[in-house]
């Protein structure tokens, strides 16, 4: 089985930063890509940013040039780093890791339980 929590929301006022972390363990053989989801009320929840394990990443267009994501592979952990955040970016943060537990098994996506993010002054 795979866990993944994410650390790091909070409070903070527009214009301000926040780092988010997602850190991935269990049985893990293979891990293919790791990425961020945001879902605000009311709204369908939307990928924000993703990364390969080859290191590609791909942003939605309104985070592009102020949301960077990275990762530690030694860590299995996934990094987002917020940066001029607005009110618009009020929403639940999920962490979904594409992972092998064997190599017998299928690739999973295996999701986090969120962290809040609240832009407000």
């Amino acid at each position: 089985q795979v866990q993944v929590v994410e650390s790091g929301g909070g409070l903070v006022q527009p214009g301000g930063s926040l780092r988010l972390s997602c850190a991935a363990s269990g049985i893990i053989t293979s891990i293919y890509a790791m990425a961020w989801f945001r879902q605000a009320p009311g709204k369908q929840r939307e990928l924000v940013a993703i990364i390969t394990t080859g290191d590609s990443t791909n942003y939605a267009d309104s985070m592009k040039g102020r949301f960077t994501i990275s990762k530690d592979n030694a860590k299995n952990t996934v990094y987002l780093q917020m940066n001029s955040l607005n009110p618009e970016d009020t929403a639940v943060y999920y962490c979904r890791t594409t992972a092998r537990t064997s190599s017998r098994s299928p690739i999973t996506d295996y999701w986090g339980q969120g962290t809040q993010v609240t832009v407000s002054s």
